[in-house]
């Protein structure tokens, strides 16, 4: 048997602007649809204008683009392999071409194993059926054989937590529900190769960690992942290999930790002459209520932020971003200066940016962040992720489970600055 579980020769897959998406019919609307096609032929033919061509001949060409183009690679039986990149990279058109969910304009991918995959809430759910039915459905395109899904059945329905509801029919299920069960079957059918997307963003802290911590012993199980996200440090943190795709072609492969770098250097995205922004420079100070240093905060009171930016060229329009995530790295939280309060129109040299928050009352008990500057709507001119940690004290922790907390943040940014931007170039 090969060692080669996913071969992608050539893939590209063209999109027409404006075309109009068909939604999937059912036998009776396509019955009714052969039999008025007729009909409808000779009603067209009665449609012609006084040149005698049709007047449908006359709409205008759409425009088109490639969502993915010359996108070739393989990935061998055990690996986990992850996907990165900007929005509308490709990277979910990707997972649609492996999962035979769309055709590819040109070139092909054999898959080699059962897929089993998790796109978009509820992907391959019928509504009208309850979850218990789900489960059985979905289990038996997969290829499962029933004794198969028997023996899965109550550990799949206790780790989406919906043992209430699995006789409920699943329109009826909550996004959440829905995306608990959607993983709990994808996970645990056992599938040769698992193709999972953003869709684990939908569920809360605790879901989240959950799932990485599933993907983890599928990943030791010698089962093929691919594994598309956001979420950098669940990339690292899984993934043996990974690709960086941007504009619909892959720009680089290789381990995890190379790859984001070139994902983040892609993100500072243009932001015009360069010469000295190398030596631009953040640093962070972490404070307390009392303006003390500290590594640790406490539920309910304030906490204080300051980001020191030295910069010998001049940014107009800055903006500061603070990016809040577990210690596994899945989301919390953002806030962006530029949302808070005004900023100078342009700085340069040494300014501290404050953000003083109140009441953080939906921080986990270990939690890291990264930081960003920015000029208007342009990418990052410079971001450093990770660039500082927190611990809770856990006595002043309300008794509630991490998935069970709310966001709940006020803050408020204001900028000090010992620099002059005066000297600007026009």
């Amino acid at each position: 048997m090969s060692d080669i579980a996913i071969t992608v020769e050539g893939l590209g897959k063209r999109y027409r602007i404006g075309a109009n998406q068909q939604a999937y019919k059912t036998l009776r609307e396509k019955l009714n649809e052969t039999a008025l096609a007729p009909f409808r032929a000779a009603k067209s033919l009665l449609r012609r204008n006084g040149n005698g061509s049709s007047l449908f001949a006359h709409r205008s060409a759409r425009e088109t683009f490639w969502a993915l183009k010359d996108v070739s690679f393989e990935v061998k039986r055990g690996e986990v392999v992850g996907i990165i990149g900007r929005n509308g990279a490709g990277k979910s058109t990707l997972l649609k071409i492996l999962s035979r969910i769309t055709d590819p304009t040109e070139g092909y991918a054999d898959i080699h194993g059962r897929v089993g995959s998790l796109l978009e809430v509820g992907t391959g759910f019928h509504p009208e059926l309850t979850g218990r039915e789900n489960i059985y459905l979905n289990g038996s395109i997969l290829g499962m054989k029933r004794a198969e899904i028997v023996k899965k059945f109550d550990e799949m329905v206790a780790f989406a937590e919906i043992e209430k509801f699995i006789d409920t029919p699943v329109k009826y299920y909550s996004s959440g529900m829905y995306v608990r069960l959607a993983f709990a079957v994808a996970a645990h059918l056992e599938p040769d190769i698992l193709l999972v997307d953003e869709v684990l963003a939908v569920g809360d802290i605790g879901f989240q960690e959950k799932c990485l911590g599933k993907m983890g012993e599928v990943a030791k199980q010698g089962r093929t992942v691919l594994f598309v996200s956001h979420n950098l440090g669940a990339i690292q943190r899984l993934c043996s290999d990974s690709l960086l795709l941007d504009g619909g072609t892959i720009q680089s492969r290789g381990i995890p930790a190379a790859i984001v770098q070139d994902y983040l250097g892609l993100m500072k995205g243009p932001a015009g002459p360069v010469s000295n922004i190398s030596q631009l420079s953040i640093d962070v100070r972490i404070l307390d209520a009392g303006d003390q240093p500290t590594i640790v905060w406490r539920f309910g009171e304030p906490l204080i932020i300051e980001v020191l930016v030295s910069t010998p060229e001049v940014l107009r329009r800055p903006s500061v971003d603070i990016g809040f995530y577990t210690g596994n790295r899945a989301r919390l939280f953002s806030l962006r200066s530029d949302r808070l309060a005004m900023a100078p129109p342009e700085i340069c040299g040494n300014w501290t940016v404050r953000f003083a928050i109140d009441n953080p009352g939906i921080m986990a008990p270990e939690m890291v962040f990264d930081v960003g500057i920015r000029e208007g709507n342009n990418g990052y001119r410079k971001m450093i992720p990770n660039v500082g940690s927190l611990s809770a004290d856990h006595e002043t922790l309300p008794p509630i489970a991490d998935s069970d907390w709310m966001l709940f943040t006020k803050a408020c940014v204001t900028w000090e600055g010992s620099g002059t931007s005066q000297s600007a170039p026009a």
